[in-house]
């Protein structure tokens, strides 16, 4: 876990160079089963690592025992007591907890990586111009996940799914240092992008993967893979689109990552001093 000095250090720059240099997916796979091991004393020194190391709240989770859990997956994915999220009555809300690393405008077809870095919108978006084209000048928020974090991911405003899409790709970590230090991060890691019609226009989610992320997964459709190790659409139309409630869940991440929500040109105005920020799921990020 990093500081909030992001300052990339000469171990930052080790550890990054190794991953380009590690089977990244190897790693992954074997993190997949590990993580879902129920050999008691394999998956409670995992818990109590994480917990101890990142000071996890429990009081807040459904099952505040962590070694209740019946694998280190179940404890990461952990439901949350109902009201320990408060929803915001107005505006856009967060749909994770997280460090708002980036937001603002999107300039034409560049985000904000990281300080002195950007990256194009259509690439980050697996080459689709329109869907690149809809949200051109418009509004983005960059929220990553910590070890410590709730995992779940739910709905920012109200929306009906219209495209979701798998993008295989890089696993490197999303931290803040590796975003000064991997240049197009967003954009070449491993992604599922959600796209939504709003009462404000579309919205897409885009569920970006890293190291040892196992899987990312929605509450429509499961574990969310290529059947051919390429991209991956599924389109959904007419009544057999599925329609979500602000702050409702969609997906989880098994494990850490970041999400970036986008929205088109005068559809939100984020709040102020919202980069730099930990935000928690529910909480309003835009008016």
């Amino acid at each position: 876990m990093n500081t909030d000095d992001t300052t990339p250090g000469w171990g930052d720059r080790l550890n990054t160079a190794l991953l380009r240099m590690l089977p990244q997916h190897l790693l992954s796979r074997g993190m997949y089963h590990l993580a879902r091991s129920e050999t008691g004393w394999l998956k409670d020194l995992l818990i109590r690592y994480v917990v101890t190391r990142y000071d996890v709240d429990m009081q807040e989770a459904l099952v505040e025992d962590p070694y209740a859990y019946p694998s280190f997956n179940a404890f990461f994915t952990r439901a949350l007591k109902p009201g320990v999220r408060p929803l915001t009555q107005e505006g856009m809300a967060s749909p994770v907890d997280g460090k708002v690393s980036q937001a603002g405008r999107i300039r034409h077809d560049r985000l904000i990586q990281a300080k002195g870095h950007e990256y194009s919108l259509y690439a980050l978006l697996a080459g689709d111009g329109f869907m690149a084209s809809q949200f051109e000048s418009g509004t983005f928020a960059t929220i990553y996940l910590a070890p410590r974090d709730y995992h779940r991911i739910h709905m920012p405003l109200d929306g009906t799914l219209r495209e979701m899409v798998f993008v295989p790709g890089d696993l490197f970590s999303v931290s803040e240092t590796t975003a000064e230090l991997v240049p197009g991060l967003f954009a070449r890691n491993e992604r599922v992008i959600l796209l939504f019609d709003t009462d404000r226009g579309p919205m897409a989610l885009v569920l970006v993967g890293a190291i040892f992320v196992g899987s990312m997964e929605t509450v429509w459709h499961g574990e969310v893979r290529s059947p051919d190790d390429g991209i991956a659409r599924w389109t959904y139309e007419g009544d057999g689109a599925p329609h979500f409630s602000r702050g409702e869940e969609i997906a989880r991440f098994n494990m850490g990552s970041t999400v970036i929500v986008l929205n088109t040109q005068h559809a939100v105005d984020p709040v102020n001093g919202l980069v730099g920020r930990r935000v928690r799921m529910g909480e309003k990020i835009a008016d």
